[in-house]
């Protein structure tokens, strides 16, 4: 790898000691030759041309250097990753104390390694690659990753913006990069119950990790009720509402595959199970009905998928949470509750809960917050961005 001298503007030096992580092309004054994707970007002061951060170079990208470190100087090699690696476990250590082997080992940026997750699945690392600067980095990085992680099995995956410069370094979305993989369904548990994560051709990479709190704290509300779970994917919370002894449980997609694997993590854990239901319908046009028939539910889960991936796109998305929280407030039986939940980054938390708040007022219902939760243990914050995940608890009069 290049190392490359780059001096940035006064705004691009504010933002790189503020902690931000990316630094756009915007914030380079200048820089010494043509660097490559993964190439050492070296910063210096603007004024005084004092070494002030590395990151990792991108020439492609607008996103020009992601951040690795910044302050005194640091040599980066698989000893700095390694010693990264480790804080980062280091932070999962009381989630891994559960009955949870199911988790995020390394959060890209919020963990120092800006374009790159770790998600571990009981013993096989499924490594995501969102920018092509890791690729000069993984050979040295993978038996940091198994290392750190004790896993048997590694997975290799990528975005699709880096897929051909993945391929042309002979890396293969869905690869095992280190030893062997008997299932590319992989059994996994989460505070004792179990999932399936297709490690290979599953989205992002096999499961979604970041609502296990709330997962979890469902189960806690669901005994005794009748739980309707909206957009519910893979069943997550179906599952744990299930097992904290809900007496009904729907689970409500769009996608009859995503309703075929919340029904197999519902054998898996309980067998053939009359209290589970799917129903694979547009959610709109579903919650719709089930208002018109009179239906109530004593917890409503409304968790649609990003609704917002561009900034031009913030308008709609809070419109689409108005709607579908509208649609869902009426299925909340009297003393029930409602967890509205968004994983929408570009939609801010205060712009969310003012929708939905809005939506509860305007039902003309009392309504508590009981609570807001973000993302659990091993998804840390670690800048504004980083913090996609809000979600509101709340029971209705």
């Amino acid at each position: 790898m290049n190392r490359l001298p780059v001096t940035l503007t006064a705004a691009g030096e504010r933002a790189l000691k503020s902690g931000h992580p990316w630094l756009f092309d915007g914030a380079i004054a200048k820089i010494k030759g043509e660097g490559k994707a993964g190439d050492l970007a070296v910063i210096f002061s603007f004024k005084k041309n004092k070494f002030i951060g590395v990151g990792l170079y991108d020439p492609d990208s607008p996103i020009r250097i992601r951040v690795l470190h910044q302050g005194s100087p640091a040599q980066i090699n698989n000893d700095f990753f390694r010693a990264r690696t480790q804080d980062a476990k280091k932070v999962r250590e009381a989630l891994l104390a559960t009955d949870t082997n199911g988790y995020r080992l390394l959060h890209g940026e919020n963990d120092g390694f800006p374009g790159l997750v770790v998600d571990v699945y009981a013993g096989v690392a499924v490594i995501k690659v969102y920018s092509p600067v890791w690729f000069p980095w993984l050979s040295g990085l993978i038996p940091v990753i198994v290392e750190a992680a004790a896993a048997e099995t590694a997975v290799f995956r990528c975005a699709r913006n880096v897929e051909k410069a993945a391929a042309a370094l002979g890396f293969i979305d869905g690869q095992v990069i280190h030893g062997e993989l008997a299932d590319e369904d992989v059994v996994f548990r989460e505070h004792g119950l179990s999932f399936v994560a297709n490690v290979v051709h599953g989205h992002k990479t096999g499961f979604f990790l970041d609502h296990r709190a709330n997962r979890r704290r469902i189960g806690q509300l669901a005994k005794g009720h009748d739980v309707l779970d909206v957009f519910s994917y893979a069943g997550g919370f179906s599952v744990h509402a299930l097992g904290g002894g809900a007496r009904r449980v729907v689970s409500l997609d769009i996608s009859a595959p995503a309703l075929a694997m919340a029904r197999r993590n519902v054998v898996l854990n309980f067998g053939e199970e009359r209290r589970h239901e799917t129903l694979a319908e547009d959610a709109f046009v579903a919650l719709e009905r089930m208002q018109k028939k009179g239906e109530t539910f004593g917890v409503v889960i409304v968790d649609p998928p990003s609704f917002a991936k561009r900034e031009k796109e913030v308008p709609g998305a809070l419109d689409a949470y108005r709607r579908i929280n509208k649609l869902a407030v009426p299925l909340v039986e009297p003393g029930g509750i409602l967890l509205a939940a968004s994983c929408s980054a570009r939609v801010p938390a205060e712009d969310f809960f003012r929708v939905v708040e809005a939506v509860l007022t305007a039902s003309g219902r009392k309504w508590t917050l009981l609570e807001k939760t973000a993302h659990d243990d091993d998804h840390p914050i670690g800048f504004p961005e980083g913090a996609y995940l809000k979600s509101g608890y709340y029971r209705l009069n």
